[in-house]
């Protein structure tokens, strides 16, 4: 049985005063006198589901120093730019990948547990999301290989690197809708 405010032994501590949760967010949204609006919102949203990231100026121009108009990955300039996202609160690699394929789907797509299943058999995307040097040299290399094998399925299935998710996502939920993900 759990325990409830009707519980005798029950109190309010001093600890229980201090409510820490996503700070700056929480901050800027308690402050917040205007009319909201779509911004707004989207911030409420993420609030939460605890996925609100904030990106220091270095790093936002870390990102658009990706031209749009690239074709070829700079691995140095990614691996950089990746280790930075997920040092980031709230970012992991599927975030990070998002991020990057917005910014230019020729070199970069999203990698996830639907399209990493579909090109990988029998291999589930398993990430530790725990900020150790090793594993974030993990999570980097893990993404580059995947990029490559992704470019090397889409030659062979005659379809487009840059809409290679979206299609790939599509695909995996018609031949493997009766599989669930898992919550990693």
């Amino acid at each position: 049985m759990h325990k409830t405010v009707f519980n005798s032994d029950f109190s309010i501590t001093q600890d229980d005063l201090k409510f820490d949760y996503q700070e700056s967010l929480t901050k800027k949204l308690d402050s917040n006198s205007t009319d909201f609006d779509q911004n707004t919102l989207n911030e409420i949203v993420l609030w939460k589901v605890n996925r609100y990231a904030e990106f220091d100026t270095d790093l936002i121009f870390l990102i658009n120093s990706v031209k749009r108009d690239e074709t070829k990955i700079d691995t140095d300039k990614t691996k950089l730019i990746l280790r930075r996202l997920l040092n980031t609160n709230g970012v992991q690699l599927a975030m990070a990948s998002t991020i990057l394929r917005y910014r230019n789907p020729s070199i970069y797509q999203i990698i996830d547990q639907r399209v990493y299943r579909i090109i990988y058999e029998n291999q589930e995307l398993k990430l530790n999301t725990y900020l150790s040097e090793k594993n974030l040299n993990y999570q980097i290399d893990l993404y580059l290989k995947y990029l490559t094998e992704l470019r090397k399925v889409c030659s062979d299935l005659d379809i487009p690197f840059d809409k290679s998710d979206r299609i790939l996502f599509m695909a995996d939920r018609r031949v493997n809708k009766e599989k669930k993900l898992k919550n990693y």
